[in-house]
């Protein structure tokens, strides 16, 4: 619950997952391939893009070999992001799995 009540960056489950795929997945990703690989339209990830890049967690550039593409970069601070926050679900998971074991012990 303190997870909730934290004060940090809020992302609706598009731009999640949008940053997510853009690090998680290797390789250079474009707003055209996002679209695809995540089932959505260009209009929909230039949104979440717009909402990371006002955070700072993804960069964009245009493609030097073809000017009508748009490459999506990652950040220092989208990396420091996606650490923060693989430890706070790692240790929410931890905390988790040790009050289930809690209760299992005291039934």
């Amino acid at each position: 619950m303190s997870l909730v009540r934290r004060d940090g960056v809020d992302l609706s489950a598009r731009q999640l997952g949008v940053f997510l795929t853009c690090y998680l997945n290797e390789g250079g990703h474009t707003v055209r391939g996002l679209a695809q690989e995540l089932n959505v339209s260009k209009p929909a990830i230039t949104r979440a893009l717009d909402r990371l890049t006002e955070l700072d967690f993804v960069r964009r550039k245009v493609d030097p070999s073809d000017r009508r593409s748009v490459l999506v970069q990652r950040t220092v601070k989208g990396a420091a992001f996606l650490r923060e926050t693989r430890h706070i679900m790692t240790d929410a998971f931890s905390a988790n799995k040790t009050e289930a074991a809690s209760r299992r012990a005291a039934s």
